[in-house]
């Protein structure tokens, strides 16, 4: 494993996917701030280096992954271990055993009963998820901020400046919202005036150009979809976008890094557990059953969830009409910056 051998290491779990990583970009700062001289290394998926890279606070990436949303059975982690290592992951003996077999100085973790001897706070499962890492550091003396979910504003240009953005793809049916609605609310945006560019995943191809035409978007209104598209574009096209419509996916949270207007398609978990910061920035779309559950549905199912289905085209646009004004040609001003006397985590 590369790095600076004489330097401390704390290592990071969190192998899971673009939207868990951004989730986590608080905990993550609180992390630097609190030990600036340590090498954080993230264990993560291979295809998560450059986002890793771009949230300005991970010096490595330590490949790890498993199928779904599991644990990894082993992290090929070499030489002394960790000073620290960091439960981010989740909550239980699969991912504290697998940090404890590494004989860390430290492990920080929520409490469990199948692994007694981890001291840490009790889980709760109704806890949106930038809150729940950061609470979890806070209980262990590191003082961490959910709101804190900036990451630097990219360098390179982007390839559709000030494009409302329509993301139509996620990893589950369940919350894929319907392509025709999608084209629906891309018609009529790109008819009041927004220059639309709909983005596409590795392998959703298909279904992007499917929304496109159905849209009356010209072909090359659509980036990506053989491959993903290179981040170093995907962040600049979010970061300069007019706004971005989504579901309940990563692009969605790219769009809070940058502070980009976004409206977000809920179903079937409920933003309290998975949604944009509150603010006139965002709007989150949700229509809850009555009993006020917040995973009422299967987030991994294979046909968009019933309480998706409840949000209609028109309610979209309406959401995309209400958002705030032209985007600053300019970086907003970093979170610690605007701290007075803040010096740079």
């Amino acid at each position: 494993m590369g790095g600076d051998a004489n330097r401390p290491r704390v290592l990071v779990l969190r192998a899971l996917g673009l939207g868990d990583l951004l989730a986590v970009v608080p905990a993550l700062r609180a992390l630097r701030r609190r030990l600036p001289g340590h090498e954080i290394v993230l264990a993560a998926p291979g295809r998560l280096a450059a986002p890793a890279a771009a949230t300005g606070v991970v010096d490595r990436l330590l490949p790890a992954s498993a199928a779904g949303r599991a644990v990894p059975g082993s992290l090929p982690w070499t030489g002394p271990p960790p000073d620290v290592a960091v439960d981010l992951h989740g909550n239980g003996p699969p991912s504290h055993l697998l940090l404890r077999r590494l004989r860390p100085g430290r492990l920080l973790a929520y409490a469990h009963p199948g692994t007694p001897g981890i001291e840490g706070p009790v889980w709760r499962e109704d806890e949106h998820e930038r809150e729940r890492w950061c609470r979890l550091l806070s209980w262990y003396g590191i003082e961490a901020d959910p709101a804190d979910v900036r990451i630097p504003w990219p360098a390179a240009p982007s390839p559709a400046p000030g494009a409302t953005v329509v993301h139509p793809g996620a990893d589950a049916g369940a919350r894929r919202w319907p392509p025709e609605r999608f084209a629906a609310v891309a018609r009529e945006l790109g008819a009041r005036g927004h220059r639309v560019v709909v983005t596409a995943g590795a392998g959703e191809g298909p279904l992007a150009r499917r929304v496109a035409a159905a849209a009356g978007l010209p072909a090359d209104a659509v980036l990506g979809g053989a491959a993903d598209v290179p981040f170093d574009t995907l962040t600049a096209l979010v970061a300069h976008a007019r706004c971005v419509v989504v579901g309940d996916t990563g692009l969605a949270h790219l769009a809070t890094a940058f502070g980009t207007p976004s409206v977000v398609l809920f179903g079937p978990v409920a933003p309290r557990l998975w949604g944009p910061p509150p603010g006139p920035r965002h709007r989150a779309l949700w229509h809850p059953d009555g009993d006020g559950s917040a995973r009422p549905g299967d987030a991994h199912g294979g046909e968009p969830d019933e309480r998706l289905l409840r949000i209609t085209p028109e309610e979209v646009v309406a959401a995309v009409r209400a958002l705030p004004g032209p985007r600053p040609t300019a970086p907003p001003e970093p979170r610690w910056r605007r701290a007075a006397g803040a010096a740079r985590p």
